[in-house]
């Protein structure tokens, strides 16, 4: 079908909506498949997505909350240069498009049979290692972001088909168990070329300039629907004020993150003015993270089904002062941020309209030494809806993973697994009472290194409404209870155990 943007036939833009989503979907599947590493063929800590020639994302799989907002930035870094059939890029500089280091990034070029350049197909998943201190490359203690692994800013990983043989031995001989990083960065590389392919299946089928159409449509009918969802709340402004866990180094130390969000008819401005400096810890977010934040929080609010594309967000405006936690400048530690940070950031905006809070942790673990690495995020209890419980033991906000499990866990690393349950009344009680968090405790099978970032320790997840909050979470190595943000070593026989937080609740009985 030929036309513009304005005048597509509803059928075919519900058809090209479909058939952007399935290829995100295929892609992430063939990534799944023929990844070498637990993180990413098991827990599924990757994002797929496709995006137009301007660098606009017109869809992504519904992977990971956290890249919603990272990945554009990703693409946006290679705009300006010359593309062919075949290249492909690589970075995960997370002041140059990318989040935290192990989140390496592929985008590839597409193009249509005349050679018309028709977009980008793009990948984000995150490697079990990627050199830096600490197996894992998540040091809960790093102060700069050389600390936490090789930084690969915006580089040309293959021309014309042919894959650059001596970057990637140079980027992969610095991180641990470069066979298996080479094997999850060819993993990337295949998803890519199935995104292409579907892409150029899609402009074949109905003409490329029908695509093009095709593509702006949809931009256009998520940004309709994303303002009529605004424009159902309630005009005016509302406040939200809430905390990160800094106790890596010492004392533990409270940070600030403050938050004016202002609905106006069907626009929605968010204001992090009055929100703490960049500090020397790694909870520190380049500014895509927390775009990625607020844009999951926005959807939540507003139309959960709308495509996840740019078109989304175009009515949201986000102020977010340079240097501060949220928009913070090179070369800080950012290891903590994209995963707890962009948490807290989602939990500001539903607080501010209302909502009980979840756990607001992804409870990172890594384990290794220089012969395994093993990195994994915890489910704990959701928040409770003004009309229904919080679930319990679920990936809760901007982690969308799956667990590790136990036979997978046991099978590939030195470790057992000698408890794996709910935690029981961890969730607030009230009229609707938040989810329960998780417990597991493992044993290690050899010596090792362990670094945990977790948080909602101290503070914990707030109910509304007038319902409880949630429990917070506690963790302890070999019996001895352990900080939120700790690292040490692990010897054969010891134990770790961690409790994760409860969700809050909603309503009082």
């Amino acid at each position: 079908m030929n036309g513009s943007a304005n005048t597509i036939d509803p059928v075919f833009l519900r058809v090209a909506a479909g058939s952007l989503a399935a290829a995100c979907d295929e892609m992430g599947e063939v990534l799944v498949r023929a990844a070498h590493s637990a993180n990413i063929k098991e827990r599924r800590d990757c994002s797929t997505g496709l995006f137009d020639p301007s660098g606009q994302m017109t869809m992504q799989a519904e992977h990971i909350p956290v890249h919603l907002g990272a990945m554009p930035a990703a693409v946006k870094a290679f705009m300006h240069e010359r593309h062919a059939p075949g290249d492909a890029w690589i970075l995960n500089d997370p002041f140059a498009g990318g989040t935290h280091l192990p989140d390496i990034t592929i985008v590839t070029p597409i193009f249509g049979a005349e050679g018309r350049h028709l977009g980008f197909a793009a990948c984000r998943a995150h490697h079990a290692d990627v050199g830096g201190e600490s197996p894992g490359s998540m040091p809960a203690d790093s102060t700069c972001i050389e600390q936490e692994g090789v930084v690969i800013p915006p580089s040309r990983l293959a021309a014309e088909g042919e894959i650059d043989k001596a970057l990637l031995a140079n980027l992969t001989a610095r991180m641990r168990d470069p066979t298996q990083r080479v094997a999850d960065l060819h993993a990337q590389l295949a998803a890519c070329r199935r995104g292409e392919q579907r892409v150029r299946e899609f402009a074949s089928a109905h003409g490329e300039m029908s695509y093009r159409a095709a593509l702006e449509a949809v931009l256009d009918y998520a940004e309709r629907r994303a303002r009529a969802g605004i424009a159902a709340l309630p005009d005016g402004t509302r406040g939200a004020v809430d905390y990160l866990e800094d106790d890596a180094r010492g004392e533990p130390l409270d940070l600030r993150l403050s938050l004016a969000a202002t609905v106006s008819g069907d626009a929605l401005t968010l204001d992090f003015t009055g929100t703490d400096a960049q500090h020397t810890g790694n909870l520190n977010c380049p500014l895509a993270v927390t775009l990625s934040a607020c844009y999951f929080a926005v959807r939540v609010l507003t139309a959960p089904d709308v495509p996840a594309c740019s078109g989304a967000y175009r009515p949201v405006k986000v102020i977010v002062p340079e240097g501060t936690l949220l928009n913070a400048r090179s070369p800080a530690a950012v290891a903590g941020g994209n995963v707890e940070t962009s948490s807290r950031v989602a939990d500001l905006v539903l607080t501010a309209f209302g909502h009980a809070q979840g756990q607001g942790t992804m409870n990172n673990l890594t384990l290794g030494n220089e012969r395994f690495t093993h990195y994994e995020t915890f489910g704990g209890g959701q928040g409770a809806c003004a009309d229904a419980p919080g679930p319990s033991a679920v990936h809760v906000a901007m982690s969308n993973t799956l667990n590790t499990p136990v036979e997978a866990l046991e099978l590939e690393f030195p470790l057992r697994v000698l408890e794996y349950s709910l935690r029981r009344g961890s969730g607030g009680t009230g009229r609707h009472p938040g989810g329960d968090g998780v417990i597991r405790e493992i044993e290690a099978l050899e010596d090792m290194e362990w670094s945990l970032i977790g948080e909602r320790r101290r503070h914990a997840p707030r109910g509304a409404d007038g319902g409880a909050d949630g429990a917070p979470g506690r963790d302890a190595v070999a019996g001895r209870p352990i900080p939120g943000k700790a690292r040490g070593r692990l010897n054969a026989g010891q134990t770790l155990r961690l409790e994760t937080p409860g969700g809050g609740a909603h309503g009082s009985n």
